[in-house]
């Protein structure tokens, strides 16, 4: 057998000979292509993630005390110890002005770390994961318009008691809206399912701070996959760390309820976003998040923390765990609201409008094939592949803060562009 000129020498199967007289004994028959599969074994932190025990074994403990810190505890923003819980930057033009006409007491109940509501949502259906007294709800129900639909979910009675009490006359006063595009539904956030959310029933989640505090978030994440339609897209703000805390840091009371107990090393999170079906995690906004408390700061030693905004897109079948080549050119169109000159899909895929972009597989998808396809234009489709999508350009974060991990927001050789 000649294999590119060479000869090359045929295999053989080893023969009972090689084995000594010393270890001989009776041998079982395997038939070629019949072994029994080997069975993955996970890193243990995210076996930990996916027993839901990142937080402990006892998720009703983690969730009470996550209820008299916000119910309780907290009386306003006011009262936080670290800047985790609020915002760490300015919103954009748009948020800043909707949040003009929200009422005084949702804005003082916010406890929010990013700015996770898109542009140009209009006609939207948005699920606001953890929505507490509804701030990012009133903001987004305003920019989704009488024809969109806001539904906030939360565990917390006294929260919710803000949220639902402004809505009707903010929506008929303010936004002159016939009727509340706004729906607040008490629950958990791992369990969408017992709150009556059905499949593919938003087509953006958004989420602000709240993550972190959840025992199981690979059922968040898997809950949100789910309820989102296809093109749908998750869109969120969260806490994040630069390593694996210990457990007396993820035990520590007033830790979690300020957002940082439960903060997930950014390389565990992109894993479990992958195991459940986003597969390619793309960073916005990073912050680093800064500790006033000198007690606080001693307990979790030099871990650093940041407020992250991530994309997370569901297009089935389409987005792959490698950025790959298949020659398609994307050029946006100038189309979204506050982006006539140019749009950022993530913190290193900056489309300036009218110009044409090489783009992987996988970014062609996120703004040809999901809520954004209107403000894009795709050229070429995947009929031919050209190999593995170069994504080493240069990374910036729009926050100005270093990015938590290098492995995890690197695009370089072998990964994604997340």
């Amino acid at each position: 057998m000649k294999l590119f000129g060479r000869t090359a020498a045929p295999t053989r199967a080893p023969c009972c000979s090689s084995i000594s007289k010393a270890s001989a004994r009776p041998l079982s028959v395997r038939v070629l292509g019949a072994a029994a599969p080997a069975t993955m074994v996970e890193p243990a932190s995210i076996a930990e993630l996916s027993r839901a025990e990142q937080l402990g074994k006892d998720q009703d403990a983690v969730r009470a005390t996550v209820k008299e810190y916000y119910g309780e505890t907290l009386k306003t923003s006011n009262d936080l110890r670290t800047s985790a819980c609020t915002a760490c930057k300015a919103p954009p033009p748009a948020v800043r002005a909707a949040l003009a006409d929200v009422p005084t007491e949702v804005k003082e109940k916010f406890y929010g770390c990013g700015n996770p509501i898109p542009a140009g949502i209009e006609g939207l259906r948005v699920l606001d994961l953890g929505c507490g007294s509804g701030r990012d709800c009133y903001v987004a129900a305003k920019l989704v318009g009488e024809k969109g639909s806001v539904t906030g979910v939360d565990m917390t009675p006294a929260q919710l008691e803000v949220a639902i009490s402004h809505a009707d006359a903010y929506c008929r006063d303010k936004l002159g809206y016939g009727k509340s595009n706004m729906t607040f539904i008490q629950g958990e956030i791992e369990y969408l399912d017992r709150a009556g959310l059905e499949d593919s029933s938003f087509d953006l989640v958004i989420s602000n701070c709240v993550i972190n505090l959840s025992p199981d978030k690979a059922r968040v994440l898997s809950e949100c996959y789910r309820v989102l339609a296809p093109g749908g897209e998750m869109h969120f703000s969260d806490v994040y760390v630069d390593r694996r805390l210990p457990q007396s840091v993820r035990s520590h009371p007033v830790l979690l309820g300020e957002c940082l107990a439960g903060a997930l090393y950014n390389n565990d999170f992109i894993r479990l976003c992958r195991k459940v079906g986003f597969t390619d995690p793309r960073q916005l906004e990073c912050e680093e998040i800064q500790i006033h408390d000198a007690e606080l700061r001693d307990q979790v030693g030099e871990a650093r923390f940041y407020s992250i905004t991530y994309r997370l897109f569901k297009v089935p079948g389409q987005i792959e765990d490698l950025c790959e080549d298949y020659g398609q050119v994307a050029v946006y169109k100038g189309t979204i609201p506050g982006h006539s000159h140019a749009y950022d899909l993530d913190d290193h895929h900056r489309f300036v409008t009218n110009k044409p972009m090489l783009v992987c597989g996988n970014t062609a998808s996120m703004v040809g094939e999901s809520w954004l396809a209107p403000h894009f234009t795709i050229i070429g489709d995947r009929a031919v592949h050209y190999g593995q999508f170069d994504c080493s350009g240069p990374k910036t974060t729009t926050g100005g803060a270093a990015s938590p991990s290098n492995s995890a927001g690197a695009c370089g050789p072998g990964g994604a562009c997340c």
